[in-house]
Formats: structure tokens, sequence, C-alpha cells
């Protein structure tokens, strides 16, 4: 661990000089860190790794471990500027909250990309890149959130006022061809029976028309400055994709029991994984549970008991009539051969093709989108495929089991996932360390796994 924190060779030279090799190469190995063992164990505890020696060896720590490891190793360097790509992927709720930390106290320039916006709250700035473009945001995320409603309300305005201007336009200029065509028609009958001269007849009919034509042209300049005014507005507005859904089918009655376990127990080996004689978990009607705790808890076997997956080796566990719906951090519910729309045949064959394409097209696939197959898709889009098959399927879920839903997802796919539980309406248990999507998808039971203990516990504070 010490090489990967790049201190190896310093703690190297200083061990040797303890060791009374005086050789000036350790002397300028070690330069001005002579405190390097200390200041770094400072840096790992302050980043939740008090436990960990130097001496241990990576493959041996677990995928929160190891981001904070690599924040240590830069943060030792003493940079002037720090730059961090996702720093709170794989972090439980107790991780993040120690990164927090040592963030809001370094002094230097950061700058991060991420979805966390608990983190992008404590920001000085925002940077959106899209577009082709990068826009900066003075404040913090919520600021920013803000900004972009009040700069999209405007937008939108500018369009409604734009097309209705396109539609006054191109009414004046129907009206207007309208009244030159009948004082042509009446022009016509004037001239014939006022019984003038031919060619004095041809030049006012030319006169009339080349008024009218000049008429005709003038309005059509103005309608497509209109059309070029309303593309503009346009561009200004975002194309946000949000999924709007109704779900009646995953109704569940108030209070009936989905799932009821006592005393389960899941050994490995010789080790316990929960406490004294089990963990007890009763889940009713429709209850928006969140499965809070740190890694490596158990959280994730404890889905898997639920869904039946695994069955205790001790306790007992029972199952209401009705479907379970799993989405594991894998997102791997889905033929990847198969193409989006085929998948969701297979989960809803009794819907028609047409029906099944519309309620596709509500999940943002549309055209050539439907056809692609799965494996091919981005995250986002593969959430948005399972969403759909697992919500739609025949029958529907009545409870659903979500293992770190937003891990590796933008903010607009994160967005969209909140939409679609919003309209959910049965029970269901999400395991998360995000704050605020738990606080958006409106849970109202918060459990606690820690040490082999299943708790009820507070909501956390979304700061």
């Amino acid at each position: 661990m010490a090489e990967v924190l790049g201190i190896g060779p310093v703690i190297a030279a200083l061990h040797a000089i303890e060791s009374g090799d005086a050789s000036e190469e350790h002397f300028t190995t070690v330069g001005d860190d002579w405190d390097i063992e200390e200041r770094t164990r400072a840096q790992l505890d302050r980043l939740g790794l008090e436990d960990v020696p130097l001496d241990r060896r990576l493959h041996t720590l677990s995928g929160g471990q190891v981001i904070s490891l690599g924040l240590a190793a830069q943060l030792l360097k003493r940079p002037d500027v720090l730059l961090l790509d996702e720093p709170t992927n794989n972090l439980d709720l107790e991780a993040r909250h120690k990164l927090y930390g040592v963030l809001e106290d370094w002094n230097g320039c950061l700058l991060l990309v991420s979805h966390d916006r608990a983190l992008l709250d404590r920001m000085d700035r925002i940077a959106e890149l899209g577009r082709g473009e990068l826009r900066f945001h003075g404040g913090n995320f919520t600021a920013y959130e803000e900004a972009v409603r009040a700069a999209q309300e405007v937008a939108e305005k500018n369009v409604r006022n734009a097309e209705q201007e396109v539609k006054r336009e191109k009414r004046e200029m129907q009206q207007a061809r309208e009244r030159a065509d009948r004082r042509a028609s009446t022009a016509a009958r004037n001239l014939k029976n006022a019984g003038l001269a031919r060619i004095v007849a041809g030049g006012l009919k030319r006169s009339a028309q080349e008024s009218a034509g000049r008429s005709n042209e003038t309005h059509a300049a103005r309608v497509s400055e209109a059309r070029a005014r309303l593309d503009e507005a346009g561009r200004a507005l975002r194309d946000e994709q949000k999924i709007s859904l109704e779900l009646p089918g995953t109704n569940v009655p108030a209070g009936r029991t989905l799932f009821l376990g006592e005393r389960m127990q899941v050994r490995y080996g010789e080790r316990a994984l929960f406490a004294g004689d089990g963990v007890d978990l009763t889940i009713r009607g429709p209850e928006r549970i969140a499965l809070l705790g740190p890694n490596g808890a158990g959280k994730s076997t404890l889905l898997r008991l639920i869904n039946g997956d695994l069955e205790p080796e001790g306790g007992q566990v029972k199952r209401a009539a009705g479907r379970v719906a799993y989405l594991s951090q894998r997102l791997d519910l889905l033929d990847l051969d198969r193409t989006v729309a085929e998948n969701l045949a297979v989960s809803a064959p009794g819907l028609p093709e047409a029906q099944r394409m519309n309620l596709l097209a509500r999940f943002l696939f549309r055209g050539a989108r439907v056809h692609l197959p799965v494996g091919v898709l981005s995250g986002g889009e593969r959430l948005r495929a399972t969403l759909a098959c697992v919500l739609f399927a025949e029958p529907a879920p009545q409870l659903m089991l979500l293992d770190e839903p937003t891990n590796n997802l933008d903010l607009v796919s994160v967005g969209q996932l909140e939409s679609a539980l919003g309209a959910y309406q049965g029970a269901f248990v999400v395991v998360s360390h995000d704050e605020r999507f738990l606080t958006d998808i409106r849970v109202h039971r918060w459990l606690r796994l820690s040490e082999g203990r299943l708790l009820e516990t507070s909501p956390p504070d979304v700061d």
C-alpha cells in the first residue's frame, strides 16, 4: 500500500537511516519528508482508513477503500491543483462524509467530475459541458439547478411567444393573399365592364399582380424571420428527457404483508453474517424502504434473501404471492443480444406491438433505438430499458429491490429513475448511499444494517 501512496522509497530511506546507513542518497530521497509516516497516517485516518496498515496488500482492500487510498496518495503530494473523477463512486455514506470534510479543508484549486449532488453542493462554481460548449454557473449545485430552472421557464415562454408569432404571420400572409385574390377578381370584372382598351387593361392587371407579389414576398419574409426566432428560442430550450408514467397495475393494498423474515441467518464458512439469532424484517403494503449501512455489512445479501435467490441457513421466511423485481448493480435482467423491443415482448407478451412501441417511446426509445441490442446501450439507456421491462412485465411487480441503482448514472438518468419510482405504487427496498436520491423518491422507512444488526433509524440530514 505504501507503494500505491508513492511513499515507499521515502519510508525505505528513513528506515535505512534509522538503521545507521547515512549515505547521501537516502537523505536526498527523504528531502523534507521526515514526517511522512505521521502525515500519511493522519491523512488515512481522516479518510476512514484508520485501521488499514501501510503494509496492507492492495488486493485485500474494498473498492471504496481503494478510492479513498487514491485520494490520500494525491493529497500527500501537496499539489496546487487537485483533479478528481467521480471520487464518491463505491463509497458508503460514512466514507462519503469523510471525503466531504477532507475536501472542504482543501485550500488549493479543486476541479472534479461528479454526479454526487451532496458533493456538488459544496462547490463554488458549476461548469456544465453540453452541446459542444462549456458554461459556468456561479454558486453550488442547488444554485445551478435554480438558475437552470429559471432559464428553462424563460426559454419555454420565448418558444410559446415565437410559435404564436409564426402562427400570426402565417395567418396575416394568408389573409393578404385572400384579399389580393378578391381585389384581382373584382378588378377583372370592373375592367371588363369599363370597356378599356386591351393594352390599358393588361397594364392595370400586371400592376395589380406585381403589387400582390410584393405583398406576398413581404409577408413570406416576415414568416421566415418569425421561424428563425422560433429556432433560436428552441435552441435555448433544454431537452430534459423526462419519463412520465402511470402504473396502476403495481398497486399494493396498504398493510398487505409482502415479506416476513424471522431470525434470518447466513454463514460464510464458520462466520455468521448477522449477529445473535439473526435479523427480522417485515415488508408491508406500499412501503418505501431505504437500506443503509457500510460496505460489506451484508445489504446485498439481505436483498437476495428477500428475493429468494438465497435461502437462510437459520430462521424462516414467508413471501406473498406476486412478482418481485430485483435490479442488481449490474442491470443484468435483460438479454444483451436481444433488442429493446424484443426484451419487452418477452416481459409483456400480452401487450399488442403498437402498445409496446408507444410504451417504449415514453421511456425515450424512439425510431431505430428500439431495435438496438441491449448490449450496446449506455448505462442510462440500459436502466430505462430495464425499467420498461420490469414495470410493465406480466404480472406487474408488487415489490422491487434496487441495489445501488444510481451508481455510474448521470444526473439525467438519475432523474428518470426518480420519475419512474415516483409513479410506482408497490413496495420497494433500495440500497443506496445517495442521500439526495433517497429523499427525492420519498422514502419513509429507514433501516440500517451494521455490525450484523438490522435496526430502524432516522433519515440522514441532507445538507
